[in-house]
């Protein structure tokens, strides 16, 4: 009994101390494990792959300043959400998502349709269907390059045409992040043409790819 007793008392203390730890079945995570799995699904969350959309990123109200008819005027848009693309709509105006296509909502004959192109596309191709297109309607001129005084900017082409039944432009513009896009703007001839123009540019000019 002595013996018994005495190999007892020469377990070291650290090897009882886990041997009653393994019976609990109770762990402390260290401040390293929390770090570490904080970090793990963080890495998780960023490389699921799903991109914020422009109704996370974008604000979604915007102030603008433009002509109208009662002089200049600051005026709310809208940021809406279409298919690979995202811009800004004034009031006044409806948005097709399925169909780009973004039109002064007393009026759908007054409108323009927004296509994202390519990476690759070719502009002779766009210009010589572009001409083709405007020329049912009337002469076709070409504005192409930089637009003074215009909330494009600038063009990488730029065809209109005039008839009897009112402006159609044909333009390819790029935004401030490389991406490319098809404008087909419908302008009849009517008291609204200048309640279209002046709004309608200025939304193109915020069109931003997703």
């Amino acid at each position: 009994m002595k013996s018994l007793y005495f190999n007892w008392k020469s377990i070291p203390v650290l090897l009882i101390v886990f041997i009653l730890t393994a019976c609990t079945g109770e762990t402390r995570p260290s401040d390293t494990t929390k770090k570490e799995t904080a970090e793990a699904e963080s890495v998780s969350s960023s490389s699921s792959g799903q991109k914020p959309n422009a109704l996370e990123t974008r604000p979604a109200v915007e102030s603008f300043e433009l002509l109208t008819s009662k002089g200049n005027q600051t005026l709310e848009a809208t940021l809406h959400q279409g298919e690979g693309f995202s811009l800004y709509v004034f009031e006044k105006f409806t948005f097709d998502a399925n169909a780009g296509r973004l039109s002064l909502g007393g009026n759908l004959g007054y409108y323009v349709d927004i296509e994202p192109l390519p990476s690759d596309y070719d502009l002779a191709k766009l210009e010589v269907a572009g001409k083709e297109e405007l020329r049912q309607i009337g002469e076709v001129s070409n504005f192409s390059g930089e637009l003074l005084e215009h909330p494009l900017g600038f063009a990488d082409l730029y065809l209109q045409a005039s008839g009897k039944e009112g402006i159609s432009d044909y333009i390819v513009w790029t935004s401030e992040f490389g991406d490319a896009f098809l404008f087909r703007l419908h302008n009849p001839k009517g008291a609204e043409a200048s309640d279209f123009a002046g709004p309608i540019q200025i939304s193109l000019s915020t069109v931003q790819s997703e």
